[in-house]
């Protein structure tokens, strides 16, 4: 199967405004150390400082475009199963060194975030998609196609920041909040979907296809190349 259609574009590199605090934090705590007892007894701190600023990368990310949903993190296929016979959820794992920024799988507008305390179990585990803390977000289509998808914490990532709201409107890819130190995602598809990964696959959050609309229309490359501003989430 072809890959889908992108817009050709430069990729950004850009960090998370949390990472910048704790990139100046442990920076500051590390330069302070150095000056009372030396560069070397520092080292860990500046490594910590370097370590954040990884971390806490959010780079642009080239969207498809088409009748598709976007995977709404980076990481590991870990799971594709029914739920019932009318939806499929997909799991993906995000350990500690992929891109924690979430994004949404569609356009639409939110119609519901729940958040439901729970455990830290190790978030690779099945077991994680129902007794994990998570934060749900349901998100239907203008024709009315509905996609959840949970933002849910592991056992070391115990900060799930989520920067949207009831009634907002967003675009496919669109950033929507970050699970901060190694998380998982979970997301349930209807039956007008048609899956397109399997477990194993890796995935990056708003540039890999998850599903494609049973009854959807092919964008083709011509038709994709002449849009511009949607191929690329500014937001």
């Amino acid at each position: 199967m072809l890959p889908p259609p992108v817009a050709t574009i430069k990729w950004i590199n850009r960090m998370v405004r949390d990472g910048i605090f704790y990139l100046i934090g442990f920076g500051l705590g590390g330069a302070l150390v150095s000056w009372l007892l030396g560069p070397t007894v520092a080292l860990p701190l500046f490594a910590v400082a370097l370590f954040c600023a990884w971390f806490f990368r959010d780079p642009e990310r080239l969207l498809p475009v088409g009748p598709v949903a976007l995977s709404p993190a980076d990481g590991r296929v870990v799971s594709v199963v029914k739920e019932d016979t009318c939806q499929t959820r997909i799991s993906i794992f995000l350990n500690i060194f992929d891109v924690h920024v979430n994004r949404s799988p569609i356009s639409g507008i939110i119609t519901d975030i729940t958040y439901q305390p729970g455990k830290f179990l190790v978030a690779s585990r099945e077991a994680a998609s129902g007794l994990n803390e998570q934060n749900i977000f349901t998100i239907r289509a203008a024709d009315g196609t509905k996609v959840v998808f949970k933002q849910i914490a592991g056992l070391i990532a115990r900060r799930i920041v989520c920067t949207k709201h009831v009634g907002d409107f967003v675009q496919a890819g669109e950033r929507v909040g970050m699970i901060k130190f190694g998380s998982r995602v979970d997301v349930i598809f209807g039956p007008e979907w048609r899956i397109e990964v399997a477990p194993g696959a890796r995935v990056q959050a708003g540039s890999s296809v998850l599903a494609r609309r049973a009854d959807g229309v092919i964008i083709t490359p011509a038709l994709a190349a002449t849009i511009e501003e949607p191929a690329l989430c500014q937001t």
